[in-house]
């Protein structure tokens, strides 16, 4: 079957983690790992037998075998990568707070946005969250809504770390811009706990119709839509409502595919990166 290949740029967790799930495609092939230092991510997709490079975004830029593009360096490295990989003709999905292109939550926009090559991939919480406020605010409308990610403290590397006030702020706009949300707020904690904790997403909503049966049906609806590209992803506390508000607490099981299954976090928004890279790969190669 032809496949469409693909460069990811930054080898960490994130990368690797995206390299394993891209391996196991069938639409997409793992061609091309590239950084800035010889680390042990570089060393690994290398060993793996993939093209690797240290001269970042430019080894990328450079190959023209390259369509797909995952970026998964930092909101502000995105800033200047994102006007190259454009310049260079690729489809990039930013797995970075950047917000450069337009939110993409696969379950709940994708098909309005095939034409687009600049995807953001929201943020881990947004993966998570905002196919909930978008399932309740079908159903009832959502005047206020709030959301907390609690993830484990070892599944947040250096990167996620260095985005948190980005995390918050796109996750929010998220909420309002994707998932409906008159006004909404986002919130996230790094949780220390031993052993490590999965990830938990509590999802709160101050709605117009609170039709109980309704917005039941339509958040279960839902978790079957993600649970397509992301099987792990479940409930934990089924939708309560009390009076207009509503409450909903999702928990996320990695894949365990290159991090470990508590990494929910990660893993939720890599699999939504490659469901959206399929699903474009598919429409290229006229599958």
């Amino acid at each position: 079957m032809e496949k469409c290949k693909v460069g990811i740029i930054g080898p960490g967790n994130i990368g690797s983690d995206l390299m394993y799930k891209v391996m196991k495609s069938k639409r997409l092939q793992m061609h091309l790992m590239t950084g800035i230092v010889e680390s042990e991510g570089i060393k690994r997709a290398a060993s793996l037998g993939f093209k690797t490079s240290i001269k970042g975004v430019e080894a990328v830029v450079e190959d023209p075998d390259v369509k797909f593009v995952f970026d998964a360096t930092s909101a502000k490295a995105h800033l200047a990568n994102a006007p190259l990989l454009k310049k260079a003709g690729k489809i990039s999905l930013d797995m970075t707070p950047a917000a450069v292109g337009p939110y993409v939550v696969p379950c709940v926009n994708l098909d309005k946005l095939t034409d687009e090559t600049e995807f953001n991939m929201v943020t881990c919480g947004g993966q998570a969250t905002v196919p909930i406020m978008y399932a309740i605010n079908r159903a009832a409308g959502v005047e206020y809504g709030e959301i907390v990610s609690c993830i484990s403290s070892k599944s947040a590397g250096p990167g996620t770390r260095a985005n948190i006030d980005e995390f918050t702020e796109t996750t929010a706009r998220a909420l309002k811009s994707v998932g409906g949300a008159d006004r909404s707020k986002a919130i996230i904690i790094l949780n220390p706990a031993e052993p490590p904790l999965m990830m938990t997403n509590t999802v709160y909503a101050l709605v117009k119709n609170p039709d109980e049966k309704k917005i039941v049906e339509s958040v279960e609806d839902i978790i079957r839509e993600v649970q397509g590209y992301v099987p792990g992803y479940r409930l934990r506390v089924p939708p309560v409502i009390d009076g207009n508000k509503v409450t909903v607490i999702i928990e996320v099981e990695g894949a365990g595919d290159f991090l470990p299954s508590y990494s929910g976090n990660l893993d939720i928004i890599n699999q939504a990166a490659v469901a959206v890279a399929e699903k474009l790969a598919a429409k290229i190669l006229g599958a």
